[in-house]
């Protein structure tokens, strides 16, 4: 399979758009119309109005499901397979955000650290047939497409001009759930030093459209907040409950008590990862988390900037990288209501780590714990 795609790819080198050297800003100064119609800032842009319309309509489906989910994730399983203490070496540290995960779909796929990703992959790699661009921009650009069906979630950038990799990156460079906070910090710095401890605090904002289907093994698609596939806050808060119980079944690698465990026949409750736990009580970016609370506009912002930086992660030349934003659509609706604390909780089940003063916030109505049903999506 992975030669296959690698014979695909050859197939396409003759399609793909060329990027000339450009900055962003000037990419942005200067409009030209595209074959089919579309008004762009550079022509580079023009192969990705299509690919859009078409990951919408063919993969998306107007649903912040598992497709979307998917999408969120791979930038992230892309991107941060690249170190810089190894290439300073001389020892090969994978290409960072350059498509790895398509181009070699039987490898990164099928590795411990990157379960439950060859779903994405496999959605993804069908539209690399149909449009002439390159896998590293398709995999920045799946995501900003798809995190817009997702209430809340912020119009994120996109940048066109990644080269494919060429080789796959080394095992090892993907943090676990249950590795400790040094461990993680650490491992994004590595990747990129432009990857702050707030921006690791605001990239877990994914979490709250996210879900998991292998820290359990007994139970699949299990969010880890209540309100899942809404880009909000509420995942900040309740991570910083008292944990309770399991959805599931305890001791598993990477999952620790949580607070919302009971569900229903259709979902089981709420998880709770090791890393986000811990991550939010850690003094080094307990305040970044706790300041994501009911501030839906900083986290969008500060998401938006790191997933920014994440997607420049071992580029050569991030300098000439082109500015096609403007293709991104706008995300399908804002979240108007504000982060609650689940029912029967309140204050006095949170477990503070930042000293400075905890936003004042309303409980939810009723009588017993909120069932954490969620939604499955496609």
């Amino acid at each position: 399979m992975a030669f296959k795609a690698l014979a695909i790819f050859a197939s396409l080198a003759s399609l793909v758009v060329a990027v000339p050297q450009a900055s962003p800003d000037a990419a942005t100064t200067a409009s030209v119309r595209c074959p089919d119609g579309n008004i762009a800032p550079h022509s580079a842009c023009c192969p990705f109005f299509a690919l859009r319309d078409d990951l919408l309509e063919n993969l998306f489906q107007g649903v912040c499901g598992e497709d979307a989910h998917q999408a969120v994730r791979l930038i992230f399983h892309d991107s941060i397979a690249f170190s810089q203490s190894m290439e300073r070496k001389g020892i090969f540290s994978g290409g960072g955000a350059d498509g790895s995960v398509l181009v070699f779909p039987d490898v990164e796929a099928n590795r411990a650290e990157n379960a439950g990703i060859s779903d994405g992959v496999q959605g993804q790699l069908p539209f690399l047939s149909r449009h002439p661009v390159t896998a590293a921009d398709l995999v920045q650009f799946a995501a900003a497409v798809g995190i817009t069906n997702c209430p809340g979630a912020p119009r994120l950038k996109f940048f066109t001009g990644r080269p494919n990799a060429t080789a796959v990156p080394p095992e090892g460079l993907v943090p676990s759930p249950a590795d400790d906070v040094t461990t993680i910090l650490a491992r994004f710095a590595d990747a990129s030093s432009a990857i702050s401890p707030d921006d690791v605090v605001a990239l877990l904002s994914s979490h709250s459209i996210a879900n998991a289907d292998h820290v359990d093994p007994d139970i699949q698609a299990v969010p880890f907040d209540s309100t899942q596939n809404t880009f909000d806050t509420q995942l900040f808060l309740e991570v910083l409950l008292k944990g309770i119980g399991f959805p599931g079944s305890a001791n598993n690698s990477g999952e620790v008590s949580s607070p919302l465990p009971i569900g229903t026949a259709a979902q089981p409750g709420e998880l709770r990862l090791q890393s986000d736990f811990a991550i939010a009580r850690d003094p080094r970016t307990a305040c970044t988390w706790q300041s994501f609370i009911n501030n839906q506009e900083l986290m969008q912002n500060a998401f938006v900037v790191a997933v920014d930086k994440m997607s420049r992660i071992g580029l050569k030349n991030p300098q000439n990288l082109v500015d096609c934003s403007v293709v991104v659509p706008q995300p399908v609706a804002k979240v108007t209501k504000p982060a609650t604390y689940p029912a029967t909780k309140s204050f006095k089940d949170i477990q503070q780590a930042c000293p400075k003063r905890f936003p004042s916030l309303a409980s939810d109505p009723g009588a017993t714990e909120t069932l954490v049903a969620g939604q499955v999506g496609t």
